[in-house]
């Protein structure tokens, strides 16, 4: 099972919670397929430059309590508004249970208790919105990496795909789904339960979100209801791996 997450051979995308982001610049883009491709190339070489100089497994910058933002702006959906997560909130999310499936030996259904007596990690970062704004918050959660091998990945497993109880506008593809590549054992990358020694409010993503700190805002998935292994990402929607990359944002969006 290991060699499946070496970092050469795992990569991991998820879908995202909804993030407020002006469409305006994605909307150009489509309209120029030519500017996107040499965007994408662009990419594409600061990823493979950042990981030289830093390396695959470099940590985000973390900080010291006293950093804490005494505010932390809720990004992206404040609030899901389908049935089922409304009634999960109203339970304080008691029957909310985490299903990961798919290209899997054994498909597991957590509970947020069940989460929360996992080995956890705790982190102060700070996240870097693509809109401008940044703010220091604390994080405590279970690592990614370490619940996937709980389930046992099939050889074929090569991507995670994160289902969230929000989606955005019906507009390009008949799904308003957020879905990321992102990088699965990086021992930054966790699902928080916490926000600053509490548990996470409905508008930061309750009651659980994805924190990928070498990356932007909206990579960072919000209200995950499941997660499921799959070996492409190829015929998930528009294709080019994730929900805003499919409207002309940037894949990778490291920091």
């Amino acid at each position: 099972m290991s060699k499946l997450f070496t970092r050469r051979r795992f990569l991991i995308g998820g879908t995202l919670g909804a993030s407020a982001l002006t469409l305006s610049g994605c909307d150009l883009l489509d309209q120029k397929a030519n500017v996107a491709n040499v965007l994408r190339s662009a990419e594409h070489l600061t990823l493979k430059a950042q990981r030289l100089l830093q390396g695959r497994d470099a940590l985000a910058r973390e900080f010291e309590e006293k950093d804490i933002s005494p505010s932390f702006r809720v990004n992206g959906t404040s609030s899901p508004e389908s049935d089922e997560y409304v009634e999960l909130a109203e339970g304080n999310f008691s029957a909310w249970r985490l299903k990961i499936d798919g290209l899997v030996d054994r498909p597991q259904m957590f509970s947020l208790a069940d989460l929360k007596a996992l080995p956890s990690r705790t982190q102060i970062t700070r996240h870097d919105c693509v809109e401008g704004w940044s703010a220091v918050g604390k994080w405590t959660g279970v690592p990614l990496g370490s619940l996937l091998r709980l389930t046992g990945l099939k050889p074929t497993a090569r991507y995670v795909v994160l289902h969230c109880a929000d989606e955005l506008e019906k507009t390009l593809d008949g799904s308003g789904r957020y879905y990321e590549i992102i990088d699965a054992v990086h021992p930054q990358t966790i699902l928080a339960y916490q926000m600053n020694d509490r548990d996470l409010s409905v508008g930061h993503g309750a009651p659980l979100r994805l924190r990928v700190e070498r990356q932007l805002g909206y990579k960072q998935a919000k209200y995950i209801m499941r997660i499921e292994l799959v070996d492409s990402f190829a015929g998930l929607w528009g294709g080019n791996g994730g929900y805003w990359e499919d409207r002309g944002y940037e894949w990778y969006a490291g920091i």
